[in-house]
């Protein structure tokens, strides 16, 4: 996995974590005599401004600032929020230069600052958003935020250790934090480091963070930094790709064509395939204790009897997934017929089928 490719994911993801701060530079200007009071008009622009930003009206949003700064130039709440404005459209190169003009002006303004080093971040200029966020830190020893895009940073110019550093340090102050969890293995992994960086996978993963569950899926897989569990791995795959991985559903769809047989696998992973599925299959009944575990029966069939339709076909499709043909047979009795509280045709049943037909496991729907 390159650098680039690493960045690219932290920042689409928006998930980057953080180190403690080095040790910040001080701003020696003197400060600029504060503005005065905005004018009734001025203030009404600025407030419509803000009014547009908040419902997503970005363009209108725009103007209205840009006419509450042409009444009043040094309204620094402004051009912080027409730099916000700016960044939310895609301008970097101009949300930058309206936030350096906003802590030109108010330098000990730690949210114009924030602003503009997120806003460096997303340019990738490393430096100036370094420089900028060990300044808030300086201000904010505690901003956690801040704390995450400087973890970021110091991964981009190199410094794993730094960012394996500052990412222990979020966690410490807030152990809930998934995103940095995550961010925290997957510098680990890059490292190498299989052992601790599992433990972080399967931590975020528990707090529902879809890659997490992808990534821990795949140490399951491969025993790296835990022992080999391949119906481990099934069901965090599953869970992953419920959430829209589509790493999870390759993984759980190469791994149906070793268990049919039709993949590159000996007879030993053939079977520890179709295991792993069997063993997934059963562990779905312990989402509903009030069911009695039957190994001749289905999840699904069991809600269908009960009249829950349309808890059923979320479970009937895990189970086909998951190779049973009981499933199967009923997700395609529903699918011609329908019943209360499922469609004939329904749309859900109609996706599983093309992927099964797709993966040459079923003929395609009629």
């Amino acid at each position: 996995m390159s650098r680039t490719w690493f960045l690219l994911v932290l920042i689409l993801l928006g998930c980057a974590t953080v180190p403690p701060p080095s040790t910040p530079s001080v701003d020696v200007r003197p400060p600029i005599a504060a503005a005065p009071p905005p004018s009734a008009s001025t203030k009404a622009a600025f407030e419509r401004g803000q009014a547009l930003l908040a419902r997503g009206e970005l363009v209108a949003a725009a103007t209205a600032l840009r006419e509450a700064l042409r009444q009043q130039p040094d309204l620094t709440a402004a051009r912080v929020s027409l730099g916000l404005t700016l960044q939310a459209l895609g301008d970097l190169d101009a949300a930058v230069e309206e936030l350096r003009a906003a802590v030109r002006r108010q330098p000990d303004d730690v949210e114009a600052r924030l602003a503009l080093a997120r806003t460096l971040v997303a340019k990738q200029e490393w430096p100036a958003a370094r420089e900028e966020l060990e300044r808030v830190l300086g201000a904010q020893p505690d901003r956690l935020e801040a704390r995450y895009a400087l973890g970021l940073v110091r991964y981009a110019q190199g410094d794993g250790p730094g960012a394996i550093d500052a990412y222990r340090r979020v966690l410490t102050a807030d152990p809930g934090q998934a995103d940095a969890r995550y961010n925290l293995a997957l510098v680990l992994k890059l490292a190498r480091r299989e052992a601790e960086a599992t433990p972080e996978f399967v931590a975020a993963a528990q707090a529902g963070h879809a890659r997490a569950q992808y990534f821990a899926g795949a140490a399951y897989a491969a025993g790296l930094g835990v022992e080999r569990q391949l119906a481990a791995a099934v069901a965090w795959w599953f869970r992953a790709a419920e959430q829209g991985v589509p790493q999870a559903a390759d993984a759980l769809a190469q791994l149906r064509q070793v268990a049919v047989g039709r993949g590159r696998g000996s007879a030993a992973e053939r079977q520890a395939a179709e295991q792993a599925f069997a063993e997934y299959r059963a562990t779905l009944w312990t989402e509903f204790p009030e069911l009695t575990p039957s190994a001749d029966d289905t999840v699904g069939a069991a809600l269908l009897r009960q009249g829950r339709a349309g808890e059923a076909v979320v479970v009937l499709i895990r189970e086909a997934s998951a190779l049973s043909q009981p499933a199967q047979s009923h997700l395609e009795t529903l699918y011609e017929q329908g019943m209360d509280g499922v469609p004939a045709r329904d749309p859900r049943i109609l996706a599983y089928m093309k992927g099964a037909a797709a993966e040459g496991l079923r003929p395609p729907p009629r």
